[in-house]
């Protein structure tokens, strides 16, 4: 276990954390959450070592390892990618060096009867027992495994790393952490790089994952189908809630209304005694009541509202003048980056209004086919056109970094900015967050998520009525990807995004392309459906089991041996049934007494005590149910 007590920082005088206390059991699942600035990614950096706080103390278990993936890093190396994802072993490494050493010493020895000849043998069978532990034997094996699954060719394990992007460089890192396998496996962002693919095979890793893991992601799916406990770090305090994202979110707010209840409750008693003692202050006969209910004053520990914030992106596309019916055209299309065929023969036909996502693993040309289709890229093979008046809107994957960073934020806008527009700039960028001291700021002072949102601010005043994005939620936070979504939404043209955030590309396209091996395939559906059939296609591409293999495995257990654990899952499933009815209870009679406050009736100490008592034992069962559902996920 990993136990944090009292942990206090503070950041440009204001508190990022205040003496705060959490544990993080050996399979916990943990997403951490947050506004943009909370303080997540300072958490990480505590727990791993990497930065010291103020105030508190961080204790884990002797022995255990913490590992940690950041946003962003430099790796140093002139290995290859095999080579450098090998480097993650180094432990098993120095044990098979002190095992060749103790052999050898044993071997030159001839003191067998003696104590410390027998101290040699046992600590040679402790390293090989450790060496065996850690696979040493299939140390290459589980190396292609993890690098094939982030999406590396059995061509690029050669090949040095220096030679790769920085996004893949940071895949090589991620392979690194997997493989050696820390107690506590920290990731800051780790599915920035990734692709679709990529994501999923890397959710099924960390559903398996032996230690705990805790993850700071904007991907909403991907926090779904991995934590099973969200901690909500929010004005220097945490909350700790014992369920995925989603529900948290339900919670969140519920746990917000209700403080709002109990505040506006307890200001109503509040100013019932300020009124009582400014009545009878000055009557003799009313003294002692007056004095009781300026001690109950004193006393009262006042509700907190969480801070809420109301900053949000918020704006609309303009209409999308009309276009003719074919909006892109391709036949025989192909692109090549010198002996590098990216692909070839692609028929593409575009009708006015579809909305389309580009998607397939990384290199495979989603981003080159967009560059085509908006005009950046011309030396391509076959023939491609845009139908009439289509007009382009474009955000490149790279769109922040390609703003001119002299410029300020106001002069930016102000540049591209036409007619009646013009005067509306300030309440424009004061839509995407940038207030009047923000608009005299120079771009390359910005924030990622800041360059962002001014990339959409410049796409926002281009009328188009063809919109292509490449990656536009890189940067944004959970908010600014609703309310970009919400927008896409409503816009009226054809759409094409590139994107692997399956949450974003729900319900916003209705059919896909997928670029795989040089061609490109159209797919009628939404991303769910298919990522189940990239599912179906992985799982038929798996070596079937032999009949003889099959039967080995079922004749491993006897008729009794069945019984016998059929009697114990049962066990273990009634247990998680009960608890669950325990939770349905607790939950009913909070919800009771939550009514109660919002209907503003004024209300006693006992009952605060009687809620208070609820949550506590509702938080004892969460966990109860937990442990019950581990012990049967394992069973």
């Amino acid at each position: 276990m990993l136990a944090i007590n009292n942990l206090s920082v503070q950041f440009t005088g204001t508190n990022l954390f205040d003496n705060v206390t959490f544990n993080i059991g050996d399979r916990d699942r943990i997403g951490l959450v947050g506004k943009n600035g909370a303080g997540k990614s300072t958490l990480l950096k505590i727990l791993c070592g990497w930065q010291q706080p103020e105030s508190g103390t961080m204790v884990i278990a002797s022995g255990q390892e913490v590992g940690y993936l950041p946003q962003e890093m430099v790796p140093d190396t002139r290995r290859t990618v095999i080579d450098e994802a090998m480097t993650a072993f180094s432990r098993i490494d120095e044990l098979l060096a002190l095992q060749q050493r103790l052999t050898e010493e044993i071997a030159e020895r001839t003191d067998y009867e003696s104590v410390e000849y027998t101290r040699l043998l046992n600590r040679h069978n402790e390293v090989t027992e450790q060496v065996a532990m850690l696979g040493a034997d299939s140390r290459q094996e589980k190396t292609e495994k993890v690098l094939l699954g982030l999406g590396f060719k059995h061509s690029d394990f050669r090949r040095p790393v220096a030679e790769f992007s920085g996004g893949w460089q940071m895949r090589v890192e991620l392979a690194k952490l997997l493989l050696r396998q820390p107690d506590f496996l920290l990731l800051d962002e780790p599915t920035n790089h990734l692709d679709i693919e990529s994501i999923q095979w890397l959710e099924n890793f960390l559903q398996g994952y032996v230690g705990a893991v805790v993850l700071v992601s904007h991907d909403r799916t991907f926090l779904d189908n991995i934590t099973k406990r969200t901690i909500e770090i929010t004005a220097g305090r945490i909350y700790d809630y014992k369920c995925p994202y989603s529900e948290y979110v339900v919670q969140m707010q519920e746990r917000r209304a209700s403080q709002m209840a109990q505040l506006t409750a307890q200001q109503r008693q509040v100013a019932q005694i300020e009124a009582f003692i400014e009545r009878f202050r000055y009557k003799a006969t009313k003294a002692k009541q007056v004095q009781s209910r300026v001690k109950m004053l004193e006393r009262m520990e006042m509700v907190q509202v969480d801070e809420m914030s109301s900053e949000s992106i918020h704006f609309r596309f303009q209409p999308a003048p009309h276009s003719g019916k074919i909006v892109v055209e391709a036949q025989q299309l192909g692109k090549a980056y010198g002996e590098l065929k990216v692909f070839d023969g692609v028929d593409l036909l575009i009708t006015s209004g579809r909305r389309i996502a580009f998607v397939g693993k990384n290199g495979e040309g989603k981003s080159t086919m967009a560059k085509i289709i908006v005009g950046d890229i011309t030396d391509y093979t076959g023939s491609f056109r845009l139908g009439a008046n289509v007009q382009v809107g474009y955000y490149a994957q790279n769109q922040a970094a390609m703003l001119d960073g002299e410029k300020t934020v106001f002069q930016t806008i102000d540049d591209i900015a036409q007619g009646d527009i013009r005067p509306k700039i300030r309440n424009i960028l004061g839509s995407f967050l940038f207030d009047s001291e923000d608009c005299e700021k120079k771009v390359k002072v910005l924030s990622g998520g800041e360059k962002a949102r001014l990339a959409l601010a410049k796409l926002l005043l281009t009328p188009s009525n063809l919109l292509v994005l490449d990656e536009p939620t890189n940067h944004l936070d959970m908010d600014s990807k609703d309310i970009l979504k919400n927008a896409l939404l409503q816009y009226t043209g054809t759409l094409i995004v590139v994107s692997h955030d399956r949450d974003f590309l729900q319900g916003l396209t209705d059919e896909l392309y997928e670029f795989r091996d040089g061609t490109v395939h159209e797919f009628k559906g939404d991303i769910f459906e298919f990522t189940e059939s990239l599912n179906a296609r992985q799982q038929a591409a798996m070596p079937k089991p032999t009949f003889a293999t099959e039967t080995k495995t079922q004749g491993r257990l006897s008729y009794e041996q069945n019984k016998d654990r059929e009697r114990e899952l049962r066990k273990l499933r009634n247990a998680v049934e009960k608890i669950e009815k325990e939770i349905a209870d607790l939950e009913e009679q909070i919800a009771a007494k939550e009514t109660l406050l919002s209907s503003g009736g004024a209300q006693d100490g006992d009952f605060y005590a009687e809620y208070q008592q609820l949550k506590e034992r509702l938080d004892e069962r969460m966990d109860a149910w937990e442990n019950a559902t581990i012990a049967v996920e394992e069973f």
